[in-house]
Order: structure tokens, then sequence, then C-alpha cells
């Protein structure tokens, strides 16, 4: 089940797929600027997670939360989550720009980190968090839901790591956006140093994909773009931008994100992959099938042998998170690498530094 409203809810639930036991995985959650924190706590849950405590600076955010997960202990300061050693884990959706000294604050307390993306908002902010992930043995995890949290994106890395298409050479990604209504997004939200812009922010899902499809560690942005179409009233907002890169061993990439989502949608984003491979290819329609099926989760394989669409929905489930606890406990890199995870945060900040600004 997802719910999204105005961008800022996304809750989806699954497959209860446990691999702990009671109480061998405690983690808190603090910080709840953004509604991606329940997707993020669910995914835990289902893996056999115990949500222990909350905090966050606003009663009223807390309130919500506890009538979702009434489980939590509501603390009055976040050093009474940090402090605490019994606590494995701290999930975080905080404003974008806090999120990387959020997770050194973590990591420095001997906790791992689980941010929803996109994980840094400078450079700095990366180079900081490497160094301190180096000096203390923690791990940084990235919620990179439009991968990790849609079942149909779960099932495409399987097909091509089966090598259903051959080799993965080109991702198109388009991800927009639905802004709504701005009177209920938060001010942060049009402030670009706040959420460090939109290749920054929801580019950071595109990017990563780019890298896990195509089997890449690396890659070079080759040209990128931004601009503000439609919301004159907030110079600072980009409502749109694109970029195409490399990858190290030549796939290439295009991908563009906007809030210009259309309010005659029935959902709040008709995101789109396409994975063109030299035997076949895969489009995945997250979540929404246009004037079809107001239902996500859509997959579309055209090989040798012919054409098959999948409904995934409810299928297939969201491992990441199993895998996630089990790195965190053992010490491996299932889920995905700290390499990848810091690659992808640092391309999306390449991104945005040298877009150019159009539609002025």
């Amino acid at each position: 089940m997802v719910q999204k409203a105005d961008g800022m809810t996304y809750a989806p639930k699954g497959k209860a797929a446990q691999v702990v036991g009671p109480g061998q995985f405690r983690f808190a959650a603090m910080h709840l600027d953004h509604g991606h924190i329940y997707g993020m706590c669910n995914g835990l849950i289902e893996a056999g997670g115990e949500l222990v405590a909350v905090y966050d600076s606003q009663p009223e955010r807390v309130a919500a939360f506890l009538k979702t997960y009434p489980q939590a202990t509501v603390v009055a300061d976040e050093r009474a989550i940090l402090e605490d050693p019994t606590i494995r884990l701290i999930a975080a959706a905080a404003i974008p720009c806090d999120r990387g000294p959020l997770g050194c604050r973590a990591m420095e307390h001997g906790k791992d980190y689980f941010t929803d993306k996109t994980p840094f908002t400078t450079l700095e902010q990366l180079a900081q968090a490497r160094a301190v992930l180096a000096r203390t043995g923690r791990r940084y995890f990235v919620y990179f839901s439009e991968r990790l949290h849609v079942e149909c994106a779960v099932e495409a890395g399987r097909l091509i790591a089966a090598g259903a298409i051959g080799r993965p050479v080109q991702v198109l990604g388009l991800g927009p956006h639905r802004l709504g209504d701005p009177g209920k997004r938060p001010a942060w939200f049009f402030e670009r140093a706040k959420y460090g812009g939109i290749l920054c922010d929801i580019g950071s899902h595109q990017i990563e994909q780019f890298l896990a499809y195509t089997n890449n560690t690396t890659a070079k942005i080759q040209a990128a773009k931004v601009a503000n179409y439609n919301c004159p009233q907030f110079p600072e907002l980009e409502d749109f931008g694109d970029l195409t890169l490399i990858g190290a061993n030549g796939a290439t990439g295009y991908h563009r994100v906007d809030w210009l989502n259309p309010k005659g949608l029935a959902t709040w984003g008709d995101g789109r992959t396409i994975i063109l491979g030299t035997d076949g290819y895969i489009e995945l329609r997250k979540y929404i099938n246009v004037g079809t099926d107001t239902a996500g989760d859509h997959l579309f394989l055209v090989d040798h042998q012919g054409e098959r669409h999948v409904e995934l929905a409810g299928k297939i489930g969201f491992p990441f998170f199993g895998q996630l606890v089990r790195d965190s406990l053992d010490g491996t890199e299932t889920a995905m690498t700290q390499a990848h995870i810091f690659m992808s945060a640092e391309l999306c900040l390449e991104a945005q530094r040298v877009a150019v600004r159009v539609g002025e």
C-alpha cells in the first residue's frame, strides 16, 4: 500500500520477512520532517526490527507518528536516543540539509544510521560522513525508495542480474512529482540551501537506480539542467531538472525529475523507468498505468521470445530491509555497499553543481 499526500507521505507495506527475533534489532526514529519516515519504519519492522523510541521537536508530529507506531516511547531530547547503548540504528527523515550532520552524530555515538534521501546537500557534508564512517566503522544507509520500496523495481533488478535483457546499456528514468498545495509544504521545501536543489533531492533516486541497474561503481555527469518554469512566487524552487551521465562501463543514462505532475493524474507521480539491454528491455510503470489501471507495480519485458506484462503489487516484497538489518548486525554489505551509497550521493551533488539554469 502506498499513501502519498502532497508528496510528503510514502508508507508502503509489504510481506513480513523477519530476519531477527524479538529484541535483536532495536531502532529509534527521530526528526520526522518528511513523511518517508513511515515507509522506512514499516520496512524495518517487517524485517523484525523493534521500534523503541521516537524524538521530534514538534509534538504534533510525534502525536501523529504514535497513531501508527504506539509502541515507540517518546523522548524529550535526541540525546536520550543517541546515548542509549541498546539502540542499534537511528532512522531519520530530517530536513535535507540536516541529514548528513545528524548521521555523523549517530555514528559518533556508535549507531548505524538510516536516512531518507537525499543524504547530503553539500560535498562537504559527504566528505565529513566518509571520514566519520571510516573512523567509527559504523554504517550510513539511505532510503532510495523509488528502487527499494517498489516491487516492480525490485523485480527488475532480479531480472537484470539473471541476464533477462543481456547487458544493460542505457537507463531512461522519469520522476515527475505533484507539487500539490504549496501552503501544505514546509518552508524548507522552498529554500535552496535546505533542500539542496531538485537534482540533489529527487534526482538522487534516479542516479542510484542508474548505478544499480547498469552495475556501475562510478559515472561522470555529462550535462545537467534545472529550471523554475511554473513557480515564480518561489524563486529558490527548482520545479524541473534533467541530467545525462555515462557509467564507467559505458552504459548511459538520461533522467528527468520535476514538480509539474498534473492534477488530473490519479496518483502523485507517473514514475517510469526503461532499462535497455543488448537482448531486450524492461519498462517499469511504478505508480500507475495511465488510462488502464490506477494501481502501480507494472513491469513490461520485451526480449527475443516476445512481450510480457506482469502486475507485481503484493507479490515480491522488499528484501532490502532485511538485508539492511543483517548488514548492520553482521558487518556485511548485502543491501548495498557503502561505496554505492556515497557514489550515488556524490554524483547527484555534482550534477547539481554543474547544472545550467534555463527557462528564465
